[in-house]
């Protein structure tokens, strides 16, 4: 049995080099010997997101929340601009570790890592959930997430900062919760722009929608009524071309609701993982 298997579940970040030499960062929490539970982050933040769902899933699952490269305590090189290869790091992330299978959620970017992933590791996946996230961004897509990596480039991340707040939270969330807003714009400034750059090409070149007729495990997908980003027209595509999925729209939400409705998030995973152990 590997160490990683019997140590304490404390959240500290271990690291797994993967095959083209990228180092993955991760943290694990939860009990072990419960279900098994891989959370999947949004761009241009980290594991982080998943701070407030995992407190209320601790008891329920043994959980590996990873930094995708170029973001967080992750390598910021060699970058990628293809979603199958962020795929493959959360599948040698699990080989490392010695997982087999997992319910797998991913958050927006993280929601199209999870379908990668799911497609390209199938027995790695009993279960997943895809929060405000996307198949496909549509056919205008290369050249609109191309020209924002450029805008990043030539204004700053800051000067999109305010923006991004608006986008990913609701009014009120704004209002009634600034420490947590400003944490993660905090984060968002301090990404590195060839890596942000490098995975807003990726998001633009993604299409997985040929993949999702064959996800043969339950799926649900979530998303906020006032997600901009990928909004419900996009959560309803996804769950009328994956065989069985439900979809569940959280009213007054925006694009980020693993930290804006973090109890809603935390119970549906948690749904999950006793349909999946049942």
């Amino acid at each position: 049995m590997l160490q990683q298997e019997t140590r304490e579940m404390d959240g500290h970040y271990e690291f797994v080099t993967v095959s083209d030499e990228a180092t993955i960062a991760y943290r694990r929490y939860g009990t072990p010997g419960k279900p098994r539970l891989l959370l999947i982050h949004s761009l241009a933040l980290d594991g982080s997101i998943w701070t407030d769902v995992i407190s209320g899933l601790q008891s329920q699952a043994e959980i590996i929340s990873i930094d995708c490269r170029g973001h967080g305590w992750s390598s910021r090189g060699p970058l990628s601009q293809a979603v199958e290869r962020f795929a493959d790091d959360a599948a040698e992330v699990l080989n490392k570790v010695g997982w087999d299978d997992v319910i797998v959620a991913g958050c927006s970017m993280g929601g199209c890592i999870t379908q990668a992933f799911a497609a390209r590791h199938p027995q790695h996946v009993s279960a997943m959930i895809l929060i405000d996230t996307t198949a496909w961004y549509g056919e205008k897509a290369p050249e609109e997430w191309r020209a924002r990596a450029q805008k990043a480039r030539t204004e700053g991340l800051a000067s999109m900062a305010a923006f991004q707040a608006t986008r990913w939270f609701g009014d009120r969330f704004r209002a009634e919760n600034p420490r947590k807003v400003q944490e993660m714009m905090e984060i968002f400034v301090r990404n590195d722009l060839d890596a942000y750059e490098a995975t807003c090409i990726m998001l633009g070149d993604a299409d997985l929608r040929g993949a999702l007729p064959s996800f043969d495990f339950p799926v649900s997908v979530i998303v906020g009524e006032e997600d901009y980003a990928t909004p419900i027209a996009s959560a309803r595509e996804l769950a009328e071309a994956i065989p069985g999925a439900s979809l569940t729209i959280l009213p007054g939400a925006r694009h980020l609701t693993p930290i804006e409705c973090s109890d809603v998030i935390a119970e549906a995973i948690g749904k999950m993982i006793e349909a999946v152990a049942h």
